[in-house]
Order: C-alpha cells, then structure tokens, then sequence
C-alpha cells in the first residue's frame, strides 16, 4: 500500500490562500530591488521592537507589533522565489533567524514575569521556549536524513497564532501559555515517534 502523504498543517492552508498576493508582492520588492536577505533581518528587528514592548508589560503593544511583522515573515520567502534565487543561504538565514525571534519573545516574557516575581509564568515561557526550539530542531535533524516533517498541532504558523492572542486578549493570556507550553512539547514528541517509525521502516 503507497505511503499516505503527511496532512497539511494550518501554515500550508496559509500559503496556499495568501499565495497570490505574497507572489504579487515578492514582485514588487524585486522591482524596488530589495533583498530578500533584507527583509528577512528587518523582520527579526521588527520582532526584538515587540518582544522589548512585551518585557515591560506592554503586553498589546508587543501584540500589535508582532502582528505587523507577519507580512515580512512571508515576503522574503516571495521575493527570492520572484528574484529566481539559487542556493540555501536564504532559507538557512531565515530559519536560522526565527529561531532568534522565538527566543527574543519567550525571553521578553521571561523579563516581564520575572519583574512579577512570577515564577508559574517563568516556567511555562521557558517550557514554551524549549518546545518551540525542539519542534523545528526535529524538522532540521530530520531533513538531514532526507525525512521531511511538517506534522504536528502546533508549527510555527499556530504558535504564532495562539502567541497573538494571548498577547492582544489580554484574559487569554494564561491560557495562551499554558497552550504553548504543553502544544509545542507534544508537537516535539509527535515529530520525533513520526520519525522514529519512519526510518525504522526504512
């Protein structure tokens, strides 16, 4: 019996409903002769602007900034397909880069928790942090053994998703992190038995 292919996760419902539009855009940013390089480090200092906001409390305005970061995040991936671009530097830089962005967030929580002496919302951060990390590790570990892996509840596109609103509502705020926490945890463990069972069988 062939192989059944991986499901689709929410990040890939995204693309293929958005993808029209970041084409168009990517298009743009080649004609305005913008790097994707470019916009990939702008993203992740528009990233560090709401993780230091998140730090001192401003948990909404942090909200809001990293929601206007999003549209970045997709257009560097368009604008090097617009520009033909050969080569993994791009991706490597990109992904390289989103694991410091997770890290700048879940460290802006960590500060603001601290400062509250709270120590249950220092855990889940750090729980949330370490999780998010090994999710993608995972993928990286695995695609060195020519295994892609995208499933699990939450990539990256979800935990983006649950971040925001627990950071732009503010009574989802403590569900929002225990989500994250036990998600992205789960996520790793479901990764690695998809893993395991795979190259087993090979």
């Amino acid at each position: 019996m062939p192989e059944l292919p991986p499901p689709r996760t929410l990040s890939d419902r995204a693309r293929a409903l958005t993808g029209g539009l970041t084409q168009r855009a990517g298009a743009a940013m080649v004609r305005l002769g913008v790097h994707p390089d470019t916009i990939t480090i702008v993203g992740l200092l528009v990233v560090a602007l709401g993780a230091a906001f998140i730090s001192v409390g401003s948990l909404q305005v942090g909200g809001i900034i990293l929601l206007l970061s999003l549209p970045l995040d997709a257009l560097d991936g368009a604008t090097a397909r617009a520009m033909r671009r050969v080569g993994q530097f791009g991706a490597v830089l990109d992904s390289t880069l989103d694991r410091y962005a997770d890290g700048l967030i879940f460290g802006g929580f960590i500060l603001y928790f601290a400062r509250l002496d709270d120590e249950r919302g220092i855990l889940l951060s750090l729980a949330s942090l370490a999780g998010s990390f090994v999710v993608s590790y995972v993928r990286a570990r695995a695609g060195e053994a020519g295994l892609s892996v995208k499933i699990g509840w939450f990539s990256r596109f979800e935990r983006v998703v649950v971040l925001l609103l627990a950071l732009l509502v503010p009574p989802l705020l403590w569900i929002g992190l225990w989500v994250l926490a036990v998600g992205t945890n789960l996520t790793a463990i479901q990764r690695i038995w998809y893993v395991f069972k795979h190259l087993k069988e090979a």
